[in-house]
């Protein structure tokens, strides 16, 4: 999400076409069998090596979940296991929520994509550099509205959830993220106000790049949020409540939501650095990153975003499939070669690769499919690590995935 702990390169891997296999058909399930175990032992061993204290791992098609299982310990000092159903924030994945959610708005006819955006806020935003160009709902959507994350973003966009200190030797890594006391919750539409209205308390020109809005790509937490809230705003509905009704509900994705008040408590993971326990956070600005869910209910999700794309979703209609994988910008608005981005997810055109990456304290997560086989992967983790191998076993894991 803000400051990721990991710096994700995402590693992706070309898939090889089936070939023709004349084997009779016992033989072909014995070997697939034995495929599978070696995958496993596979997996085994990279969780064995000790760098992370549990995960989550799931492959899947348009035929459904193939492959999925948790690994380690969602509390290690009370030895409870991390499981497929181990709930945990899933940072910036959420925004492909926000996206989804997006795109169901304009078939609802609640919002058109390059309306400007305050035709739907009670509050004006206005890039003060370009005051008379107007910020659209797709420029929030492809992050190019020329809002930014500042430092006083990050200085208040996260809360403390229960008060508890962070470890001393932890606060220099980790302090940012706590220190916000828990009374300092107020709604996302009250938070984004203070930043973002030109009389709100928390407002900085600098929010603002000095570019106007549409010509270049840059990454936009606050600009995330701003497009959950005007989809609160045209459906007249919490956006929690309208993701909820129209995404979760239809996917069975029933361990997930935006609180912890939606959520059972007793199956969240606790958050690691290394061996150490990280408090829990709330986070303000929370549709651009505070999903709460499970490799489980993650793995419906992708599931219906493969369908989308193959034509068959059930969520979103075809049009709107269509819009949110469409390559929305121009080459020129990016500086990374082969990379675009349709609404709130990333596309590795090199790769055939479409997807998300996530990292906030004590959590790091991955998803993606592969345009060409239809099978996609998921990983959940709640450990940051320092050690030497971590980015190793990080990839090993990610990789093994291939194997299945």
């Amino acid at each position: 999400m803000k400051n990721i702990l990991f710096i994700f390169l995402i590693i992706l891997s070309v898939s090889c076409q089936d070939k023709k296999n004349d084997k009779p058909a016992s033989q072909i399930e014995k070997t697939k069998d034995l495929a599978d175990r070696s995958f496993i032992k596979k997996l085994d061993s990279l969780y064995d090596i000790g760098v992370f204290n549990g995960f989550s791992a799931a492959v899947v098609d348009t035929t459904g979940i193939l492959y999925n299982q948790g690994f380690g310990y969602a509390d290690v000092d009370n030895r409870a296991k991390f499981t497929e159903n181990t709930i945990i924030n899933i940072a910036s994945i959420s925004k492909v929520f926000v996206g989804v959610a997006l795109l169901k708005a304009e078939e609802l006819s609640l919002i058109d994509l390059d309306d400007p955006i305050n035709k739907y806020l009670p509050f004006e935003v206005v890039n003060p550099n370009f005051p008379n160009e107007p910020i659209t709902v797709r420029q929030l959507a492809t992050h190019s509205s020329s809002i930014i994350d500042t430092d006083m973003y990050m200085q208040t966009d996260y809360i403390n959830k229960d008060d508890v200190d962070i470890a001393e030797n932890l606060k220099e890594k980790y302090g940012l993220y706590y220190q916000n006391p828990s009374k300092d919750w107020v709604p996302l539409s009250q938070y984004l106000e203070k930043l973002l209205d030109k009389g709100g308390a928390l407002y900085d020109a600098s929010t603002f790049a000095n570019r106007k809005p549409g010509k270049v790509y840059e990454y936009s937490n606050i600009g995330t949020a701003l497009c959950a809230l005007v989809i609160e705003y045209a459906s007249k509905q919490p956006f929690n409540e309208f993701t909820k009704e129209y995404i979760f509900s239809p996917l069975d994705m029933s361990s997930t939501g935006w609180f912890f008040e939606e959520v059972d408590r007793a199956k969240y993971s606790k958050l690691y650095y290394d061996d150490q326990v990280l408090p829990y956070y709330k986070i303000l600005s929370y549709p651009d990153g505070g999903l709460i869910t499970c490799s489980t209910d993650l793995s419906k999700f992708l599931v219906e975003l493969i369908k989308g794309y193959s034509g068959k979703g059930t969520i979103l209609n075809t049009d709107s499939y269509n819009e949110f994988f469409k390559s929305q910008l121009k080459e020129k608005a990016f500086k990374k070669a082969n990379y675009n981005v349709g609404i709130f997810i990333e596309k590795e055109l090199a790769y055939h690769e479409i997807g998300h990456t996530g990292g906030d304290p004590g959590t790091n997560t991955l998803m993606y499919f592969n345009t060409e086989t239809k099978k996609g992967k998921i990983l959940i983790l709640n450990t940051d690590s320092n050690k030497e191998n971590s980015m190793d076993v990080y990839w090993g894991i990610w990789k093994t995935l291939d194997e299945f």
